[in-house]
């Protein structure tokens, strides 16, 4: 993974120093809360419903275990021992004090971290595929691109200060995973004609006006990234709206040119900077390249005892299907250590489950780990031989659900029980679908279905994509939640579809089995969730849903017309 040079290093000290300066003097009354507000957001720092929130970056997700152990040591010395990984490969300290966050920021700089430009109305953190560099199915690494993205969007001048945040994301694989029709702008490394490129993807997002993004390029020469990157965010920065923060980000500048005149506008722009001094080099990208070399992986791997446990070990057989990803080096797998154990908040990982998993990176994955927009964390390089091992450790530590890919795998975002922007609380429906599945045999017998859970409309929790979404919305000063079905992410990623009016939090577990009964109900054999959705289409989903509440209904008019 990078590791910081000099510069990097005296640039994120400074700017630790300078937010410390700042904090002294909102102290002090120097500074008041308005003029320090924006200091604060420039430095990840929130404050929420309870109390302070701090987001801290992981750049395309990868993270070493000495950075693990150093997020351990700030949750139990400055929080209340635990963090929470977000959709976006973030981390979120919850309860630290603003006093504090200066020393927090300085231990994160020890490790090579920052929260900079986890917030505002910037270029937020670059995300990619959790498996990147190790995916059976990775046509292109896309890390030495996204760390070179990351490298020049950073303290970036011309873009401290646009209409609103912006989000980029990359893909090298045959198979997205990493949501980029999504996203402000989506990047997908392909080869043409032996030559490789992006297909460039433009206006996608989700929150409260979700859009598909749509294709301004379908092959741009990898060496042109930046510039053509750097022509749409100046188009962005010029006609995107300023007047209105809910009509500010691009999905919706490109919605009113429409895609052909933004692309034209993009190609105009980009002819004042092609083959510019921000064209990428082939020593530049070998320079950064050389930080994501292959480790030492062994040889030949004895799978014998291996083969033999999956025979003998139900348990174990279970959580490698489950929780294992199939790996480019023969021998391998990438494993996914969930973060959604029955009863736990989504995406919760505590202290000492951090350095556990440190440990196991150490000991089984060359000492680095992945974040996924899932909300777990992976170990990408570890020898089937040692599968059982890591299966032992990881159940001892609660991190061994072996729900990867199914209901009660929820990705789910804070919601009302922190944020000040939810309308509704997210864990406690979350914790409370769980209870109702908590059958592990009948999970598996359901099969892959996604759950995804927002608490207001920026859906942080992706309930747009999720086979089931549902979204927490505030009806006469109560909590209501309205549910969605045939969500997606991958390459055919589609929104969901409103199954119609919502519900309250009680009857959340009810509706949901309804869902997953109609589905049982009228599957072929080895039909996946949205493939029957697909054939048999919303309305046995509706109706069934909504059965009971349309008797009564009819019921109550009965009585009023007699």
């Amino acid at each position: 993974m990078y590791k910081y040079n000099a510069i990097d290093r005296q640039l994120i000290n400074e700017r630790v120093e300078q937010f410390r300066d700042q904090v002294k003097r909102w102290q002090s009354g120097e500074l008041t809360s308005d003029e320090f507000r924006p200091l604060r957001l420039q430095n990840g720092l929130y404050v929420q419903r309870h109390a302070p929130m701090l987001r801290v970056a992981v750049p395309y997700a990868m993270m070493s275990s000495t950075q693990l152990r150093k997020l351990g040591f700030i949750a139990r010395t400055y929080d209340r021992g635990y963090g929470h990984f977000t959709t976006r490969h973030n981390m979120q300290f919850n309860w630290p004090q603003i006093e504090d966050c200066p020393d927090i920021l300085a231990h994160l700089a020890e490790v090579e971290m920052h929260a900079i430009q986890t917030s505002g109305n910037c270029i937020r953190n670059v995300t990619t595929d959790q498996f990147a560099g190790v995916a059976a199915d990775e046509v292109i690494d896309p890390r030495p691109l996204a760390e070179i993205i990351r490298q020049w969007s950073t303290f970036h001048p011309e873009f401290a200060f646009l209409p609103r945040k912006f989000k980029i994301a990359i893909s090298g694989t045959k198979e997205d995973r990493a949501v980029t029709w999504f996203h402000d702008i989506g990047l997908h490394l392909q080869q043409q004609d032996g030559e490789i490129g992006f297909r460039v993807i433009v206006g996608g997002g989700l929150g409260r006006t979700p859009i598909r993004g749509q294709i301004v390029r379908e092959f741009l020469p990898w060496q042109h990234i930046l510039t053509y990157c750097e022509a749409i965010l100046r188009v962005y920065n010029r006609f995107g709206r300023r007047d209105n923060a809910y009509k500010a980000r691009i999905k919706i500048l490109v919605q009113a040119l429409g895609v052909e005149e933004f692309a034209r506008l993009v190609e105009d722009d980009w002819s004042h900077l092609k083959d510019g001094p921000a064209t990428l080099t082939q020593a530049e990208f070998d320079r950064v390249a050389a930080h994501f070399t292959a480790p030492a992986y062994a040889g030949d791997v004895d799978e014998g005892a291996f083969a033999d446990r999956l025979q003998c070990e139900k348990a174990f057989a279970r959580w490698v299907d489950r929780n294992t990803y199939p790996h480019k080096v023969a021998g391998y797998v990438a494993v996914t250590l969930s973060l959604k154990e029955h009863g736990v908040p989504p995406g919760d990982i505590t202290a000492e489950q951090m350095e556990t998993v440190a440990d196991l990176a150490d000991r089984y994955s060359f000492g680095e780990l992945r974040i996924s927009h899932e909300q777990n964390v992976i170990l990408a390089d570890v020898r089937k031989s040692d599968l059982h091992a890591v299966w032992q450790a990881a159940k001892a530590a609660g991190l061994a659900t072996p729900n990867i890919g199914l209901l009660t795998g929820i990705i789910c975002c804070p919601g009302g029980d922190f944020c000040d922007l939810a309308n509704a609380k997210s864990i406690p429906i979350a914790n409370a679908i769980q209870a109702r599945f908590d059958d592990l045999d009948y999970l598996f017998d359901i099969g892959e279905v996604d759950l995804n859970i927002s608490g207001c409309m920026n859906a942080c929790g992706h309930h747009h994509v999720g086979h089931i979404g549902v979204l927490g919305v505030d009806k006469n000063d109560a909590e209501f939640y309205q549910v969605t079905l045939g969500g997606r992410q991958g390459n055919d990623a589609r929104l969901g579809k409103v199954i119609g009016p919502s519900f309250s939090a009680g009857e959340m577990p009810d509706v949901i089995d309804k869902i997953i009964k109609v589905y049982i109900e009228h599957r072929h054999a080895d039909e996946r969730f949205l493939d029957t959705f697909d054939r048999i289409g919303i309305d046995p989903f509706k109706n069934r849903v909504y059965e009971g509440r349309a008797h009564g209904k009819a019921k109550v008019a009965e009585l009023e017309a007699a």
